[in-house]
């Protein structure tokens, strides 16, 4: 298996925001990396890595891509 924190994601890395409210505290944003591979970051907070997460891990934590407007 693919250590997800090897993953790049300066060339692959589009991110998308999902908010749950009016986007004054942050948003959550997401990006598929590679197949099964999701990097999840915090938009007030563009200096921290984005967290790495299978879809598996994402569906267990309740997070939805299609909610970003994306496909697992």
């Amino acid at each position: 298996m693919t250590d997800l924190y090897d993953l790049s994601l300066s060339e692959t890395a589009v991110f998308s925001k999902a908010c749950g409210g009016p986007c004054t505290e942050g948003c959550v944003t997401l990006s598929k990396i590679a197949e099964d591979a999701w990097a999840l970051a915090d938009s007030k907070r563009p200096d921290v890595m984005p967290l790495r997460f299978t879809t598996a891990e994402l569906h267990a934590a309740g997070i939805d891509p299609a909610r970003f407007g994306l496909s697992a």
